[in-house]
Order: C-alpha cells, then structure tokens, then sequence
C-alpha cells in the first residue's frame, strides 16, 4: 500500500489548476444556434471539463484535459428554454438549482418530467429533448456527457428555421456563423441542412413512463450497504452504472453511459478512508461543504465547485463543518475501481 504521509508529488498549484469555483465559471451566451430564438437568449453555456458541444468560438473550455467524459453546466433564468435536439453520447444532468421542466419529442410533446435540486435525469441518445427553468429564480444544472468527444447535436426542424429569421446560420463542421456581426460563410464552408422528416423519423421515441425511468429522484437516492467510503457517518449511494468492482450494487440507471455517478452524503464530523482510483474522478460539491484533501494538499468546495482529481492519488472526503454535505463523483469508464491506502 502507498504511504500517504510522504510530501504530494503535485504542487497546490498544479492541483488548483483542476479546480473550479461556481464563481469563477465563465459562460457562453452565444453557444449554440438557438441563442436569439425568443425564450432561449437568456441561457448561459458552460464547458467545465472537455470541448463540449458548443458551436460558438467564443466558449472558453476550464479544463482542457480528456476524462473519458465531458462535465458541463448550464445556467438559466426562470422561463428560459433550451430547444429540442438529440446527442450522440450519454447526458446527464444533476439538478443544482431551480426547477425544471424535461421535455422529449421533436416539439416538445411526447413526455414530460418536473425535476427539483438534487434529481437526476439520464437522457437516452438519439432523443429529442429540451429543457426549461420553470423556478421563480435562476437555475444551474450540472451535465455530464459521454466520451472525450461528444460530437455535434442534432436540433429540431423549428430550431434552424428561427435561426435564419434571427441571422444564425449552423455549418456542418459544428461552427456558427452570425450574420448579425457582419460575419460570412467560409468559402467552402458547408452549411447544415435543416434536420428533415426522414431524420426526425429515425430517433427515438419516448413518453413520460419511460422518461421517469431515466430519473433518480432525492427521496430515491438508497445508501449502499457496502462501498469503498461506507463509513460511520459517511453513505455512498449509486445513481448510474451496471456494476462497481469495489463492492457496490448497481444504481437506478445501470445502463452504459462511458462513466459512473454516485452520491456521497458526510454527516458532520466524518470523514471517508484515504483511498484512490486509477481513473479520472471529479467532484461536484452539491450542498454543504466539503474538505478535500488530495496528496495530502487541502480544499475546500462549497456549493457549485468542481474538482477533478488526478488519477491514482490518495484522497479523502471530510466535513467539518456543522451542517451535511452532499456531494456527486463521476468516474470514468463502466467499472470504475478503487482502492483503500495505507495511512501510516
């Protein structure tokens, strides 16, 4: 076993660079093709870990280093939409903050699911979706999508024809083109055709019994008997994933995603066993704050922060405040491990 009391091999400052506060995010307003259609012009795009699906140059990526997954975020005032469109990997989202309306089917008329902070909604490839801020207050949801590159969504017809009235124009390598700030399509650049009948025919469809299957709700999350942080005080709970090689059971959504997601809640005053994993892990500090310590180098995330720690490196989870703390871990791969470490 690894003795954790010898000095980190990583400096504060290379471990801060795998760090994001929720204050320090910098959004996109301009990230994808529907950013002037009447109801979505309010929403912020956030690519925290990987490129994302953004099609705007203007997005600024805070990690650019490959986790077999990307973490992003979107932001959004009450009443505003995010249009309908499909992916080509998983998505996830964590609800933060705010309350939200899912909606499935090319306009929105197939299925829909009302969910609150703390909820998880795991939404099937090759589906049309959207979602909308239905809360009296802005509202932040953490996404995950599958794979290094999650490639390009595709939109609903309604999307490129608001798009063209409003100056947009989306070309085939993912990019946008404002017409609006004087801008032209590249010479031999291909624009998108519109998504057509023959395609909206080819995706899935869903309704609303078979969306509440892709949610776990807050009153759903059940601890695991046995787990890697199971410790008193300390409850792991599965979310996704078919199967853990560390002694877990299987979470609600036990379909591939590519990675693993779990919910790890710290009573106060507890602390999980040093351990590590050999593949990319980050952290979502949902409620509460959390003491971290990585390579025997302290943190401290409070709601909306992201770390993604290194792999192999010893850590542990501690609260030491007065109230819980909850938090979500993404692991990468279908069966992600893990180990505990020697402390002395």
């Amino acid at each position: 076993m690894p003795d954790t009391s010898t000095a980190s091999t990583w400096t504060r400052d290379q471990l801060n660079a795998r760090l994001v506060r929720y204050a320090d995010l910098i959004p996109c307003t301009t990230a994808f093709v529907d950013t002037r259609t009447p109801g979505s012009e309010g929403k912020e795009n956030f690519t925290i870990i990987g490129p994302g699906v953004s099609e705007s140059p203007d997005q600024h990526v805070h990690i650019d280093i490959p986790h077999g997954f990307n973490i992003g975020g979107a932001r959004q005032p009450p009443n505003c939409v995010n249009s309908q469109h499909s992916h080509e990997t998983a998505e996830v989202f964590v609800v933060h903050s705010g309350r939200w309306a899912f909606h499935l089917g090319e306009n929105a008329e197939t299925a829909e699911v009302i969910l609150e902070p703390g909820d998880v909604i795991s939404i099937p490839i090759h589906v049309f979706r959207g979602f909308e801020n239905i809360g009296d207050s802005v509202g932040f949801l953490f996404a995950v999508l599958g794979g290094d590159d999650p490639g390009h969504v595709t939109w609903a017809p309604y999307v490129f024809e608001a798009a063209k009235r409003h100056g947009l124009v989306l070309l085939q390598d993912g990019s946008l083109v404002d017409l609006t700030r004087g801008e032209t399509v590249p010479e031999g650049a291909a624009i998108m055709p519109p998504t057509t009948a023959a395609d909206v025919a080819r995706l899935r469809k869903m309704d609303t019994a078979a969306l509440r299957g892709c949610v776990v709700s807050g009153a759903e999350f059940e601890p695991s008997g046995k787990s890697l942080l199971t410790t008193a005080g300390v409850a792991e709970a599965p979310v996704i994933g078919a199967s853990r090689q560390d002694g877990m059971r299987a979470g609600k959504l036990d379909w591939s995603h590519g990675f693993q997601l779990r919910k790890v809640v710290l009573q106060p005053g507890s602390e999980t066993p040093v351990h590590a994993r050999p593949q990319e892990e980050v952290l979502f500090a949902h409620r509460g704050s959390l003491s971290l310590i990585v390579d025997g180098v302290d943190f401290e995330l409070g709601p909306g922060d992201v770390m993604s720690i290194p792999v192999d490196l010893p850590r542990q989870f501690r609260n030491s405040a007065s109230e819980t703390c909850e938090l979500y871990a993404v692991d990468g791969g279908d069966n992600p491990t893990g180990e505990p470490l020697a402390t002395t």
